[in-house]
């Protein structure tokens, strides 16, 4: 197994773009790949390009029909078919939509063949994370679902065992969806409460289907506006129990930024400094409970694309490279002058919020039984972890 950690990185990746109206502004993986060359981190790491994922690795996937009609409006956006997701508010078609799309899909494959191979211990891609996208259809600004493929080519691979976590703040369905009675998967997704957010799924007692995918989907539906120290609270308290009893031959993971407080689209409050905390949690779970350290991370939402995107991916790579940038240093200059040259907003100052590091309280400790947060999690713990021959 190679120490040296992957970077995917395509720059034809920033043609993923639904227009200028569209909150997923591809500028967020531009101002990405910048941060991490400013911080030199793209010299701690091999960055590599894999090719676009093909018509039988799609499939492992997507049904024919659906991959049809992508190509289809990917030719003629005005050919559009709404009854395949394609066309619609939330996912426009666009001239070159399968190409594109399937080469984000391609680098989270090659990420997983190369970390499965054992060409190296972690790999990366933060173009990547496009978890709604559904076998037959397109969702929430997701066309090709990379996570799905990456997990369902590690199954092809020979993987018997594969752990997915969804950090981002919307509820992983199409992943969840992909590997329902599959008990070789284990999803484990937090988001905000499908109450006051899409996709409106990702109830704790989503548990998988009957038989033997029974307990191999977990989900934590935290209350709106759940902070720092909640949400890490939350992760600590499902999350690494259900690793180590898994034991995943690898484990891949989706960074999606939008739990942030200054996120447009969603009504959590974390901070930057709480999700590199996370991404450091699942980095040591990789290296805790995973042979090899085998660890496939992934992007996802975000649409604070200057503030945010960029500062929290580039702490990902770093994790990964194992070169964690410093969250008191100061972001250079050069970066902060193209960022506002692509967009005419004033960057970042620094690596952090300021909340570094985040304190947080562990459920061993004890719980209160009227907390709202404290509920979500005994919910998912009592739905789940007697599945998996757990205590709750």
């Amino acid at each position: 197994m190679s120490g040296r950690a992957l970077l995917m990185w395509d720059e034809a990746v920033t043609g993923y773009d639904f227009g200028s109206e569209h909150p997923m502004d591809p500028v967020r993986l531009a101002l990405t790949m910048g941060l991490v060359r400013a911080y030199g981190l793209d010299r701690a790491l091999d960055v590599v390009a894999a090719k676009p994922a093909g018509e039988s690795t799609l499939r492992l996937v997507h049904r024919e029909d659906y991959v049809a009609a992508v190509r289809a409006a990917s030719v003629d956006p005005r050919a559009a078919d709404q009854a395949y997701g394609l066309g619609t508010v939330d996912d426009p078609a666009f001239a070159g939509m399968h190409e594109v799309s399937a080469l984000i899909a391609g680098q989270s494959v090659g990420a997983a063949e190369a970390v499965w191979r054992g060409d190296a211990a972690h790999a990366v891609n933060f173009a990547g994370g496009l978890h709604h996208a559904m076998p037959g259809a397109a969702s929430g600004f997701c066309i090709y679902n990379d996570a799905s493929l990456a997990i369902a080519r590690l199954l092809e691979l020979g993987a018997e065992r594969v752990a997915y976590v969804d950090v981002d703040v919307h509820h992983g369905d199409g992943v969840q969806a992909a590997f329902w009675d599959d008990p070789r998967v284990l999803t484990i997704s937090l988001h905000e409460h499908p109450r006051t957010l899409f996709p409106q799924t990702g109830w704790p007692e989503e548990t998988g289907g009957a038989g033997a995918g029974e307990g191999g989907a977990v989900n934590l539906a935290l209350p709106a506006g759940t902070g720092d120290a909640g949400w890490l609270r939350a992760f600590h308290a499902v999350v690494p129990e259900l690793i180590a009893d898994f034991r995943p031959q690898v484990l891949v993971t989706q960074h999606g930024a939008d739990t942030h407080f200054e996120d447009p689209l969603a009504h959590l409050a974390v901070s930057l400094d709480a999700q590199r905390a996370v991404q450091e949690a699942c980095h040591e779970l990789a290296h805790a409970h995973v042979e090899g350290g085998r660890w496939v991370a992934l992007g996802g939402g975000g649409y604070a694309v200057v503030d945010v995107v960029p500062r929290s991916w580039t702490h990902l790579v770093g994790i990964a490279a194992h070169a964690p940038v410093d969250p008191e240093s100061v972001i250079p200059s050069s970066w902060r002058d193209e960022a506002y040259a692509r967009t005419r907003q004033p960057g970042p100052v620094r690596m952090t919020d300021g909340r570094w590091p985040v304190g947080w309280q562990d459920w061993a400790a004890g719980y209160d039984p009227a907390d709202r947060l404290d509920q979500a999690i005994l919910a998912t713990r009592k739905a789940v972890f007697p599945l998996r021959g757990l205590l709750v």
